[in-house]
This record gives structure tokens, C-alpha cells and sequence, in this order.
């Protein structure tokens, strides 16, 4: 059983479209690849927090991107035993102390012909989680749910290269990491949906790292109605 101060994401979850997070759908014949993420809250004794991931600055692609656990749907699974299983392989979550709620509509993301679902849990029975794979992990985040809703840790982020701008947040210890793209835009328009945002300087704006870029295609600057258009991470 959830929480009640997680029941209007149980709730918003049910109510959201995929038109209220992205204007992107799957070109039909598109054939994408299907991946997952989970979207894991819990909470300790700051308060309600969300996991997430900083994948290392080594990797080919998206280096020190934040994001949630996730990746490729193998055959034979469904979306929340691939979320389930990429979190467990990235920061050794046991899956066995989480309560999968809800899912998120299928987000289609162009660059990387991914179509991804974003899983929601509760993280009902706490387990240690670590950098369980130091190949693809440099840092775990548990980011409280306050941090994520103060207004002086809410960014836009640009694209140095094309001008790109999307939603962004400033988190860890020092406020010196820049949560970015896909998984950004899940929980700003999320929390938009279910009431969680407050009123922020929307003319703050950040560059993208340069070490973040590495391996990238750039974005081309999306139409108004864009949401986000990075991959999903993997």
C-alpha cells in the first residue's frame, strides 16, 4: 500500500495523457525499440524522495547524464520486469521491497527510436543500492521530493550547440549536478499535472556541461509544443 502523500501520482498517473508529456508519437511502421524505466519513490528521514541515477563520465554516450534505472525490454519480459531487473543491475535494488503502482503512456523518443515506459513504485522495504555497476554508474541520487519542488533548484537548460531549451532541475549535496532531457521532463510535467509545482524563475537558464554532450547529436530546437527529445539514457 502506498503512502497518501503518493496518492496524486497514483492518481495523476491514471489522468495523464501522452499528449501531456511529449508531442511525439511513433510514426506508423516506426518498429521502435521498447525499453523501460523505473521511477522509484521512498522515503527516509528527509522526507519523501525519488531515486535516480548519474551514469558515468567515461560512457561513449549521454556521460554524467542523470536519469532513471532503466533500459531495453529483453524478449519475454514485460516493461515492469525490465525496470525491475535494469534497476537491480545498475545499483543493486532489491526488487522484492517494491511496490510497482502505475505506469506512465509510452513516450517515443525520435533520436534513438526508443519507445519507453515510465514505471512508478513504491520503495516500501528500503535495500542498500550502490554504484552496482561501475561501468555504467558513477553516482546514486535519492533526491527529496522537496529538492525537486524548491523553486531555486529549478533550471531551463540549453543546448550550447543548437539552442535546445528544456526543463531542468539542480540537485546533490552542492547543487552542482544538472538533471537534464528525458528524465527532467517526466517529473517537471508530471509534478505540473498532480499540483507539486511551484512557481520558479523560468528565465534561469543553464548550458549543458561539455563533458555531457560528449557522443551526442545535438537536438535540433524543438517546436512549442516539444517536450523533451533525449534518449532514454541507454
Amino acid at each position: 500500500m502506498i503512502p497518501d502523500w503518493l496518492e496524486p501520482i497514483r492518481q495523476g498517473a491514471e489522468s495523464i495523457t501522452v499528449h501531456d508529456l511529449t508531442r511525439f508519437m511513433p510514426p506508423e511502421g516506426s518498429d521502435p525499440r521498447r525499453g523501460a524505466v523505473l521511477m522509484l519513490f521512498g522515503e527516509d528521514e528527509h522526507g519523501p524522495e525519488l531515486l535516480l541515477t548519474e551514469r558515468s563520465h567515461t560512457m561513449r554516450s549521454h556521460p554524467g547524464q542523470v536519469s532513471f534505472p532503466g533500459g531495453g525490454i529483453d524478449p519475454g519480459e514485460t516493461a515492469y520486469d525490465a525496470a525491475l531487473r535494469e534497476a537491480w543491475e545498475e545499483t543493486g535494488l532489491n526488487p522484492d521491497g517494491v511496490e510497482l503502482f502505475a505506469e506512465l503512456p509510452e513516450l517515443w523518443l525520435p533520436p534513438s527510436n526508443y519507445a519507453v515506459t515510465p514505471i512508478l513504485g513504491w520503495w516500501a522495504e528500503p535495500s542498500p543500492v550502490t554504484t552496482h555497476s561501475i561501468e555504467e554508474v558513477h553516482a546514486i541520487h535519492r533526491v527529496p521530493i522537496s529538492d525537486l519542488v524548491e523553486p531555486t533548484h529549478r533550471i531551463n537548460v540549453r543546448h550550447p550547440g543548437s539552442g535546445w531549451l528544456g526543463p531542468g532541475f539542480l540537485i546533490g549535496e552542492n547543487r552542482d549536478v544538472i538533471l537534464w532531457g528525458f528524465t527532467a521532463g517526466i517529473i517537471s510535467r508530471l509534478f505540473d499535472h498532480v499540483g507539486w509545482t511551484k512557481e520558479w524563475d523560468t528565465d534561469r537558464v543553464h548550458d549543458i556541461p561539455d563533458y555531457m554532450l560528449v557522443g551526442q547529436p545535438q537536438p535540433t530546437t524543438p517546436p512549442p509544443n516539444t517536450r523533451f527529445q533525449e534518449g532514454p539514457g541507454r
